[in-house]
C-alpha cells in the first residue's frame, strides 16, 4: 500500500480570483495532477489547497478509476481545505477547526485579533480493508489525519505580501509562528484521539503540509514523547512512549531527494508523514516526488502566491510511505 500526502496549489475551477483564468488552463491544471497521481498509484493520498470541492471531483474523475473522495467543510479565507482521494471507502471520524480548551486564543495582527482555532480544518478519516458487508472479520481499520498548517509565507494588512518594515516583518512572522504551533497543537489533540493509548495495536498516520522542516519546534509538537526517532539508538528499543508516540518518516527519505518544495531557492521539506508504532514498523519506502524517478523537479517560488496562478501541476512534491502487509 502507497499512502501519501500532495499540496495540489490552487485547486479552484476557473473564473474565480485564485484559479486559472480559463477553460483551458483549468485542463492542463487537472491534466498535470491526474499524471502524477496515476503514476504515484496510492491507496489513499491526502490532499491540500482545494479551493472548490467540484474540482477535486472534477481530478477524481480524471484518474480512470472509481475513487473516493472526502474534503473538510472547514476552509480558510481563500476556501482552501483539506481533503482525501482513496481507493476504498471512506469514513470521516473528525473535522475540526478546535484548539484545545487549554489553550488559550492567540494573536493574528498588529490590530490585536486573536483566533482561537485552526485557520483550515483537520480532517480524519477511517478505512478498513475489507469489503462492508461481507461476514469477514476486518483487520485493523487505518486512521489517518490531513493537515495543512499555517504558512511561513507572510501577509500583511491591506493585501501586501510585502512589510513596510523590517519591523512588521518580524512581528507578523511571530503571529505566524503562533498560529503554526497553536495548530500543531490541536493536530496533536486529535491525533491522540486516533491512537487512543494504543500506538503499538493501531494504524494512525498524522500527514499533510505542516509548513515547517522535520527539526522545526512545530513539527516536533507533534511526535509525542521525545526519543525513538528513526535513525537513533532508541529505535529499536520498546520503551512505554511508544504507545503515544509518531514517528516522522523524513529519515527514510533518501537524503539526494529529501524536500518537497523550493521556496527563493531554498529546498525545504515541509510536507510531512508521521505514523504510529505499530505502522511505522511495516515501512518498506519512502520518497518525495514519483518513485523511481530521482529528485522531485520543482520551480522557485518566491512570497507572493498569485504569481503561480493557473500554473499547471504543483509547486509541491507528494511525499510517499510504502508500507508492507
Amino acid at each position: 500500500m502507497l499512502l501519501g500526502t500532495w499540496n495540489l496549489e490552487n485547486l479552484y475551477q476557473p473564473g474565480g480570483p485564485y484559479g486559472p483564468e480559463d477553460d483551458a488552463a483549468y485542463g492542463r491544471k487537472l491534466a498535470a495532477l491526474a499524471a502524477v497521481i496515476t503514476e504515484l498509484d496510492p491507496a489513499l493520498l491526502g490532499v491540500q489547497e482545494v479551493g472548490d470541492p467540484e474540482a477535486l471531483k472534477d481530478l477524481a474523475g480524471m484518474l480512470g478509476d472509481d475513487w473516493h473522495v472526502a474534503l473538510s467543510e472547514h476552509a480558510d479565507s481563500r476556501g482552501i481545505r483539506v481533503g482525501f482521494l482513496s481507493r476504498a471507502p471512506l469514513t470521516v471520524v473528525a473535522d475540526t477547526v478546535a484548539f484545545p480548551a487549554e489553550l488559550r486564543p492567540v494573536q493574528a495582527d498588529d490590530s490585536g485579533l486573536t483566533v482561537a482555532g485552526a485557520g483550515r480544518g483537520l480532517l480524519a478519516v477511517e478505512v478498513r480493508d475489507g469489503p462492508p458487508g461481507d461476514g469477514s472479520s476486518p483487520d485493523e481499520p487505518l486512521r489517518v489525519a490531513v493537515c495543512h498548517l499555517k504558512s511561513k509565507l507572510l501577509s500583511y494588512p491591506d493585501g501586501r505580501f510585502q512589510p513596510r518594515d523590517e519591523g512588521e516583518r518580524a512581528r507578523y512572522g511571530v503571529y505566524a509562528l503562533y498560529r503554526r504551533a497553536a495548530e500543531a497543537t490541536a493536530l496533536r489533540a486529535l491525533a491522540d484521539e486516533l491512537l487512543e493509548g494504543d500506538g503499538r495495536a493501531r494504524d494512525v498516520a498524522v500527514l499533510g503540509d505542516l509548513n515547517d522542516e522535520t527539526q522545526a519546534a512545530t513539527t516536533q509538537i507533534l511526535l509525542g514523547p521525545p526519543g525513538s526517532e528513526i535513525g537513533t539508538p532508541g529505535y529499536d528499543r520498546p520503551d512505554h512512549g511508544d504507545a503515544t508516540r509518531l514517528w516522522d518518516v523524513a529519515p527514510l527519505v533518501p537524503a539526494g531527494q529529501r524536500w518537497s518544495r523550493v521556496t527563493s531557492g531554498r529546498r525545504e521539506l515541509i510536507d510531512h508523514i508521521l505514523l504510529s508504532h505499530r505502522l511505522v514498523r511495516r515501512v518498506t519506502a519512502a520518497g518525495t516526488g514519483l518513485p523511481g524517478e530521482g529528485p522531485p523537479d520543482l520551480p522557485s517560488v518566491g512570497p507572493d502566491p498569485a504569481e503561480r496562478r493557473g500554473a499547471p501541476g504543483s509547486d509541491h512534491a507528494p511525499v510517499w510511505v510504502r508500507i508492507g502487509g
